[in-house]
């Protein structure tokens, strides 16, 4: 299932947003604000690029169905892989999002981008659940379920910058 959101940093800038996303206390807040637990952030300054992982247990906020399936809480390992400014200073990382423990997982990129008068930031990608006959059904719970973090996630963002 196609995975495509856009979100406004409001007037801040590229580097700002970066900034706070690739902060591990702000990265944990936003876990726990969104209700996870066991949230472990790590983030790696490595060459001209940063790599955050975060790996988190959060309550499973599907349908009954889906919970037969993962319980009442969810694993979830979160890696972006961020490359240094482009020339027009905008941001570009490969996302992977799985449910551990799960066949489901969501591939795709986010980038960070001037508007001239603030960042936007987008993610697409691909959500996959490969269960045989019920994943198709499964994969739009998925997506909202990462679509919420996401947009709780930029709101949190808005009031730090």
């Amino acid at each position: 299932m196609k995975f495509n959101e856009t979100y406004s940093y409001g007037d801040a800038d590229v580097e700002a947003v970066f900034g706070l996303i690739s902060s591990q206390e702000f990265r944990t807040e936003s876990g726990e604000e969104s209700g996870a637990s066991d949230i472990d952030v790590d983030v790696d300054e490595s060459g001209d690029g940063v790599t955050i992982t975060i790996v988190r247990t959060q309550p499973a906020e599907m349908p009954d169905f889906v919970k037969k399936l993962t319980g009442d809480t969810v694993k979830v390992k979160q890696t972006e892989k961020w490359s240094a400014p482009a020339a027009d200073g905008s941001r570009r990382a490969d996302v992977k999002v799985s449910i551990i423990g799960q066949p489901a997982e969501m591939l795709g990129t986010a980038v960070l981008e001037s508007t001239g008068g603030g960042t936007e930031f987008k993610v697409t990608g691909d959500v996959t659940v490969k269960i045989p006959f019920i994943g198709k059904k499964i994969e739009p719970e998925v997506a909202k379920a990462i679509r919420g973090s996401l947009k709780n996630e930029v709101e949190l963002g808005m009031t730090r910058l």
